[in-house]
């Protein structure tokens, strides 16, 4: 940062050095400065912020700390709406975060304020947009009618229903050309969806003998595995004609534990319908 040194003598009206300084809790408290004005009186500043050094008849100055947003969760939500809507029109890698800061209309300091990169802002939408789909899995969940083998299935065409899941595939490019996005939808599949849905809806149908298994977490992680990593045509380019024998391979595995059939023709069809949403070839970066 550029350093400007200003003498300890200033005119009442035009304060030349900063009276502020950054105390050890982060604020900034004013301070008596050595020196006199003009008119002989101890010096005041006025109150213009920043930082100096002090010498002996010299104070260095540090440069000014950018104004605080006083509504940071309107700024990141705006951001957030715009990407959002960017992303699905445009699909990650098209979407520029040029694109985001021309239609937010905010300068790239205040969005690299709140995120670091353009990925990051794709992985806060991708966490809104889960958050949103954990909310209809948990009402799946607890339904008390339905057994833990109803609750499965209902699970995977509630998951896939286009007004939720034609969202991320409209956004995201193929997981298989981007490593990172692949590693992070396999992390929520072992921290976030077998734990908190897939596995105690499996318990539950041992319970009431609809599922039979005594690995319940392991058969989750297979499931959800299987589905999301291999059969989702959003992993990799996908042909009806592949997409479909992997159902039925998919149904035929999990038959023996009484769970055959988790993937209907409803929800082969909602499948195919996807994977005739094409993507464009990621370029592998990720950090405009």
């Amino acid at each position: 940062m550029e350093r400007r040194q200003v003498r300890c003598t200033y005119d009442d009206n035009i304060p030349c050095f900063s009276g502020k300084s950054k105390s050890e809790n982060g604020l900034f408290e004013k301070r008596r400065i050595p020196g006199h004005n003009r008119a002989g009186k101890p010096a005041l500043d006025t109150g213009r912020p920043g930082w100096y050094i002090k010498t002996d008849r010299w104070f260095v100055w540090r440069g000014c700390p950018t104004a605080r947003n006083k509504y940071p969760e309107e700024t990141i939500r705006k951001i957030l709406d715009t990407a959002e809507r960017l992303f699905i029109e445009k699909g990650y890698d098209r979407a520029s975060l040029q694109d985001i800061l021309d239609e937010t209309g905010l300068s790239k300091g205040a969005v690299y304020h709140h995120f670091a990169s353009k990925e990051d802002i794709f992985y806060a939408v991708c966490g809104r947009i889960g958050q949103r789909n954990g909310e209809v899995l948990s009402q799946v969940r607890d339904d008390p009618a339905l057994n833990g083998l109803e609750k499965l299935r209902t699970m995977f065409k509630v998951s896939l229903q286009p007004e939720r899941q034609a969202k991320m595939f409209c956004m995201m490019p193929y997981l298989m050309d981007n490593p990172r996005f692949l590693a992070t939808e396999m992390r929520s599949i072992f921290t976030e969806v077998v734990p908190f849905f897939v596995e105690p809806i499996i318990r539950q149908g041992m319970a009431d003998g609809s599922i039979r298994t005594e690995h319940p977490r392991e058969l989750a992680e297979a499931m959800m595995m299987l589905s999301d990593l291999w059969i989702n045509p959003i992993v990799q380019p996908s042909t009806p004609e592949e997409i479909r024998a992997r159902c039925a391979v998919y149904n035929q595995l999990f038959s023996s534990f009484g769970a055959g059939g988790l993937i209907d023709g409803e929800t082969i069809d909602i499948l195919l319908h996807y994977a005739e949403i094409t993507h464009p070839p990621s370029g592998g970066d990720t950090r405009s």
